[in-house]
């Protein structure tokens, strides 16, 4: 996924919710993926744990056996909290 494709992707799923449960909640990235494109995305460090590494203010969990793909906050549950609204690309 291009960082692009994952803008478009976030932008979609946002237009698309019908309520709070179907806007981007989290973004799990292979972990190569992550080096290879996404990781420009991320802008500096995260301020605190709670905030974690986030594109465009949502939660990204990168690990080897991930998919890279944008779940809805009913996908993620806790792990896309806290939850924050999402930032313009």
């Amino acid at each position: 996924m291009s960082p692009d494709e994952l803008n478009a992707a976030l932008d979609a799923m946002q237009a698309a919710a019908s309520d709070d449960s179907q806007k981007p909640g989290l973004i799990t990235v292979q972990t190569d993926e992550w080096i290879e494109r996404l990781s420009a995305m991320q802008p500096g460090r995260p301020k605190t744990i709670a905030d974690g590494v986030r594109i465009r203010d949502i939660k990204v969990a990168v690990g080897a056996n991930n998919e890279t793909k944008v779940l809805t906050r009913a996908e993620a549950g806790e792990r896309g909290e806290p939850y924050r609204d999402l930032m313009t690309a």
